[in-house]
């Protein structure tokens, strides 16, 4: 199942210096506006210690863990809606991705020209918001004229949709996102085909300086407060410290961190809060050959899981057989969880949970 974030951010942010970060492809990082033109594409992989402390156990042949795709958007400027700047492009884009990952500046530095001439992330996040709130309400002004005449005329769903639609339309022109309306998954189903920009789960990235990497400043203090009633999350990454990084030794990497007061690096921390914001479980699977990580999203049922690996594996299911990855440590061996009882047999509604280890059974 392909992950695929969208780092976006005004021009001269530290985007595309987090994405050389995040990924072995290097995008031009450079100080000036639209560097990043064409978006730049890495894969990595989800880091995970499971599927570590697993393959210490079986000994595998082959470690094959679940893979992210991030993508470096070019930067906005204000009137993007409207085509300003690489706006068009840039809209459609980040329209293509599953979540966003929008970084703002929260540092000063003299040496690193800002587009709109200060340090504001406030500011810097109203553009975007506005930008992308903007081309939402296009898409919504045009369902709602599609389906007022049907609603109107007593067509059910065309009513619902009409409805949502309208809440929507109300919110946006709030100047609030998408995200931030509280409503059941049937109805954000009937306005799915919209695909709206600012209904994606977000998580902001303040790209900080390298003393504000733990407590932050007070640029990140005003913007904490600005996000506060929304649904979105929030971290503290120094594109400047995750730079000095990528070329360390991960006995040295871990001092560094130590040093600065950090468990972990930036980028780690990034790609399991994207992992999370779009509701990601992982489960195992765990042979002689190999040890390999699956990605489903939370709510999967046995035979999608299995569809995973397969389509027909989900077509002929039968059973699927469970191990709990804590009791699999706990025991240290399938045999040994199969003799404590601790293997499960689950059927077609089994709800698969995260860090489960599943070997299925069907029909061919």
């Amino acid at each position: 199942m392909a992950l695929q974030c969208g780092i976006v951010g005004l021009p001269n942010v530290g985007k595309s210096t987090l994405f050389n970060c995040l990924s072995s492809a290097k995008a031009e990082s450079a100080n000036y506006p639209f560097c990043t033109i064409e978006p730049n594409i890495g894969t990595i992989t989800v880091p995970d210690e499971r599927l570590t402390k697993i393959s210490d156990l079986v000994n595998p042949q082959k470690i094959l863990p679940t893979t992210v795709e991030i993508v470096d958007i070019a930067g906005l400027v204000k009137g993007a809606s409207k085509g300003e700047g690489l706006g068009n492009q840039f809209l459609g884009n980040i329209r293509n991705t599953n979540a966003i990952l929008h970084v703002v500046r929260c540092f000063d530095d003299e040496n690193i020209t800002h587009v709109d001439g200060s340090i504001d992330p406030v500011r810097d996040k109203e553009i975007i918001d506005t930008e992308l709130q903007l081309k939402d309400l296009e898409a919504i002004d045009a369902k709602i004229v599609k389906v007022k005449k049907l609603a109107d005329s007593g067509n059910k769903e065309a009513k619902a949709i009409y409805e949502v639609t309208s809440l929507l339309k109300s919110t946006l022109e709030q100047g609030k996102s998408a995200r931030t309306i509280e409503m059941g998954d049937a109805k954000w189903d009937l306005v799915k085909d919209l695909n709206l920009l600012t209904a994606k789960p977000v998580l902001y990235v303040c790209n900080v300086d390298e003393q504000s990497v733990v407590n932050g400043n007070h640029h990140t203090e005003a913007f904490m407060n600005a996000i506060k009633d929304e649904n979105a999350e929030v971290m503290f990454v120094s594109a400047e410290i995750e730079s000095e990084m990528i070329d360390m030794e991960e006995e040295d990497k871990m001092m560094f961190l130590e040093d600065m007061g950090l468990q972990e690096s930036g980028v780690n921390r990034i790609i399991k809060a994207a992992y999370k914001l779009l509701r990601f479980y992982t489960y195992f699977t765990a042979g002689e050959k190999e040890v390999r990580a699956w990605t489903i999203t939370e709510g999967f049922t046995a035979p999608q899981a299995a569809g995973v690996i397969h389509t027909d594996f989900e077509k002929g299911f039968i059973r699927a057989e469970v191990i709990a990855y804590a009791d699999f440590i706990e025991l240290g061996s399938e045999a040994k969880c199969r003799e404590a009882g601790r293997l499960r047999v689950e059927g077609k509604e089994y709800l698969v949970q995260d860090g489960d280890m599943m070997h299925f059974r069907f029909n061919v």
